[in-house]
């Protein structure tokens, strides 16, 4: 059996190394990191801005990495196709983050058509009204998007990797800024993929 530690270390590394080949995505993650710390410390004075900040900044630059510049194709460096790493993915794989941001960008469009969401909120009276209300949603959407799958890991893997991955999740901003912060600078020499992680494929390598 595993320690708690050990099992945090396993999934911090296993998401590395599987899911963060692309220079352009870990500076992505460098800078997600970065403004998500910044809405962590506003949720003790401002939780709507941090709302704000860590949905329309934070997630939007995180996940377009994953989206657009991380490789899709075979994983010679961990032997493994995309659609095994995306089968075995203990968080949230690009086909449940699609679920996850899809309610998040129609959240507004829910609450423009009822003012109340379905009596919960006084009828917005202003634009700034209204976006504080939608900031209000996205707020409940990050803390029941990080609930919802660790209770679902209780059920289908056990309680500890449920709670170590909500553990690894809530401190990856910490995690990424330490991991990623050479990586504009790498991507500024040209290197597109971490030749650590076993697919070397910089610029010079596709012009020659």
């Amino acid at each position: 059996m595993m320690s708690f530690r050990e099992q945090l270390r396993t999934q911090r590394w296993d998401d590395h190394r599987y899911y963060h080949h692309s220079r352009i995505n870990q500076s992505l993650h460098f800078v997600s990191a970065f403004s998500f710390l910044v809405a962590y410390a506003l949720l003790f004075v401002d939780p709507v801005a941090a709302a704000l900040i860590g949905w329309l900044f934070s997630m939007t630059t995180r996940q377009a990495g994953h989206f657009f510049f991380e490789p899709k194709g075979y994983d010679h460096g961990n032997h493994a196709t995309h659609d095994h790493k995306e089968e075995i993915k203990v968080g949230y794989n690009l086909n449940r983050k699609i679920v996850l941001m899809a309610i998040w960008a129609l959240s507004p469009l829910v609450l423009f058509l009822d003012p109340t969401l379905f009596g919960v909120f006084t009828p917005w009276a202003s634009p700034a009204d209204f976006m504080r209300q939608v900031a209000k949603v996205w707020l409940a959407i990050g803390i029941g998007g990080v609930l919802f799958r660790t209770v679902h890991l209780f059920f289908i893997r056990d309680v500890e990797t449920g709670l170590v991955w909500m553990t690894k999740i809530l401190t990856d901003p910490f995690h990424d800024l330490k991991l990623y912060y050479k990586a504009p600078l790498y991507l500024m020499k040209g290197e597109l993929i971490d030749p650590g992680l076993g697919q070397v494929q910089t610029r010079k390598a596709r012009s020659n």
